[in-house]
């Protein structure tokens, strides 16, 4: 059992005669198939987890050589795709002229409020990330105006990077840790919001700049980063779920690389799941939340250190032995064993990774938290769970957030057909 490690083309339609179809149906017909091929090259190139020819996108997809070759060169022009040093192939020829994501053409706004931090990215098609700026603080009960206020000047900043302004910003997104409904926040508790459309608030700064804002929950949007290292890349474990950890603790659900949202936007708060009737009470109004035992403020005040002390002192005071810290972190993996244990049984997803403040803690949380979820796992024989770390970094809903943005980059590339070249 593997424990804590890092982790077609659509059919043309059948016609009787051309002469009988109205006028420019043809031409829209050739239209809709190249922008549908276009992201078909794009989609597998992105995909594939090496640079990869026109010859090898030909034999991938079933498009002529010609016809590969004739897109890959739009993709390049228009700054989505582009190409690397020719390589000799074994066999006569030309050599092979490998075919990889852009770097530094598109770019999208990545932002996440969260209790201790806000975070600001832009990041580009290659998943690099040309600049950003994160400020810790405490934000949690706070005032939503004077929040998001001081977020739109992190995004102001980072618009001005002269790095994103050589860039085509194609849009912003941003991630916040609670119930979201298409554009409004509808409760986030430890934040103490309720009911709020951030989009008036970032107005001055995004409309300026030609674009809108979209919002989702930070673990859904840091569940897109998951063993990938660019937007619309295969995620190495198809499905999985993922853990978010801060004060309070989200999750994100993957089923076959599609985050499952559920009726109605509200899947993944296993925070809130009930692992003690009798424990304390929650900032939700119920008692003995999942999150009141497993989040970071509570871990390292049963460990007796300061709500300010990071993952690392946590680690330390573990590995001296500091018997507060081991009763803390026991404790936590206990209540993350019940609560993921049931998430398992109910979903059949034996796959957990932890993200967030969780992910540091992996080595120490691991053997308590996968004993427990064995012990409650009814498949467990058969269906071994694992637990995998996500990547250190505490901005992945950030990073998430601008990915998602890029994405439709890649899906619908024929709409972007030509804005790199007259971006900046």
């Amino acid at each position: 059992m593997s424990r804590s490690r890092r982790l077609p083309t659509p059919a043309q339609p059948t016609t009787r005669g051309a002469a009988r179809l109205r006028p420019g149906a043809a031409s829209a017909r050739q239209s809709s198939l190249r922008a549908s091929n276009l992201a078909l090259l794009a989609s597998h190139v992105f995909a594939s987890a090496r640079p990869v020819s026109r010859a090898d996108v030909a034999a991938a997809t079933g498009m002529t050589r010609s016809t590969a070759s004739r897109l890959a060169d739009e993709l390049v022009a228009s700054g989505v795709l582009a190409e690397l040093e020719p390589v000799a192939g074994a066999g006569p020829g030309r050599p092979a002229v490998p075919l990889t994501p852009a770097r530094g053409t598109f770019a999208a706004l990545g932002m996440e409020v969260n209790v201790s931090r806000m975070t600001v990215r832009a990041v580009d098609l290659a998943g690099s990330v040309l600049g950003q700026r994160v400020v810790l603080d405490d934000f949690e009960a706070s005032d939503p105006s004077v929040v998001l206020a001081r977020l739109a000047g992190l995004a102001g900043e980072v618009l001005a990077l002269e790095e994103v302004r050589r860039a085509r910003t194609v849009g912003a997104a941003l991630a916040l840790p609670g119930l979201v409904s298409s554009d409004t926040l509808l409760r986030a508790p430890n934040l103490g919001w309720h009911e709020l459309d951030p989009r008036p608030h970032l107005a001055a700064v995004l409309e300026p700049a030609g674009f809108g804002l979209r919002l989702g929950n930070e673990a859904d949007f840091g569940a897109l980063t998951v063993g990938r290292s660019r937007p619309a890349a295969a995620h190495a474990s198809s499905s999985f779920i993922y853990l978010s950890g801060e004060i309070g603790v989200g999750a994100s659900i993957v089923r076959d690389s599609r985050v499952m949202h559920g009726a109605h936007g509200f899947a993944g708060e296993i925070g809130h799941v009930q692992v003690d009737p009798q424990g304390p009470r929650c900032g939700c109004g119920n008692r003995g939340c999942l999150e009141r035992y497993a989040g970071r403020r509570h871990i390292l005040a049963e460990a007796g250190m300061p709500a300010t002390a990071g993952p690392a002192q946590l680690v330390a005071a573990w590995e001296a032995g500091d018997p507060r810290a081991r009763e803390a972190v026991s404790g936590a993996a206990r209540a993350l064993g019940v609560g993921l244990a049931a998430a398992i049984n109910i979903l059949d997803i034996p796959t957990v990774v932890l993200g967030g403040h969780l992910a540091p803690l992996a080595e120490l949380l691991g053997p308590e938290l996968a004993a427990e979820i064995d012990r409650r796992v009814l498949a467990a024989p058969w269906a071994a769970p694992q637990i995998l770390t996500a990547t250190a970094d505490e901005g992945d809903g950030a990073t998430g957030a601008a990915w998602s943005v890029l994405e439709e980059v890649v899906a619908d590339p024929a709409a972007f057909a030509g804005s790199a070249e007259s971006a900046g």
